[in-house]
C-alpha cells in the first residue's frame, strides 16, 4: 500500500481520529514517520493534560508497520510489548518522530535468518513544542521468517 493512502487511513481511524492524533507524514519508503497530538478537552485528564492513553496511542503501531513493511511478506512482524514513562505533564501540542535505520533492519534481518525469531526493543520520545520530553515510549517488535507454507499459501501464524 502506497504510504499516503495509509497515512490518510491512520488519520480516519477511530483510535486516532477521536482522540486528536494526526499522522503528519509518513514517507514513501515506510523509513520515517511523524505523528502529532494537539490539545481538545477530549483528549485531556482530570488534571488537565495531555491524557497518558492517548500519548502512548500515538506512538504504538509505527514501528510495528514500519519493520512489517521492510521485512516483506516472507515474516511474521508483531507488536511484543510496550511500555511509557510519563516525564512532565503533556500540554499544548506533542510530536513523536519514529526513524527506521539500516542498522534497526539489518539486525532484524540477522536475527531472523535461519528461521531465527527476533526480540527488538525501538525507543520514541513525544516532545512538547519547545522540544521538552513529555514522556519516553518502547516498543518491542517481534520478527521471524515464516516456513515455506505459510509464504506460499498467505497463511499468518501466532507469536
Amino acid at each position: 500500500m502506497k504510504a499516503s493512502r495509509l497515512r490518510r487511513g491512520m488519520n480516519l481511524w477511530p483510535p486516532f481520529l477521536f482522540a486528536g492524533i494526526r499522522v503528519v507524514e509518513l514517507s514513501d519508503d515506510y523509513r520515517y514517520a511523524r505523528v502529532r497530538m494537539r490539545m481538545h478537552w477530549w483528549n485531556r485528564n482530570y488534571v488537565g493534560t495531555h491524557f497518558g492513553g492517548s500519548l502512548f496511542a500515538m506512538t504504538d503501531p509505527f514501528w510495528m508497520l514500519l519493520v512489517l513493511h521492510h521485512l516483506g511478506r516472507e515474516h511474521l512482524v508483531w507488536d511484543r510489548a510496550g511500555e511509557i514513562e510519563f516525564v512532565r505533564p503533556g500540554r499544548g501540542t506533542v510530536h513523536a518522530e519514529f526513524r527506521l535505520t539500516d542498522e534497526h533492519l539489518d539486525e532484524l534481518r540477522s536475527l531472523t535468518g535461519d528461521g531465527g525469531k527476533a526480540l527488538v526493543w525501538f525507543s520514541t520520545d513525544v516532545v512538547d513544542e519547545g522540544g521538552e520530553v513529555v514522556a519516553r515510549t518502547r516498543k518491542q517488535v517481534y520478527a521471524r521468517r515464516k516456513n515455506r507454507d505459510q509464504v506460499d499459501g498467505g497463511v499468518v501464524g501466532a507469536v
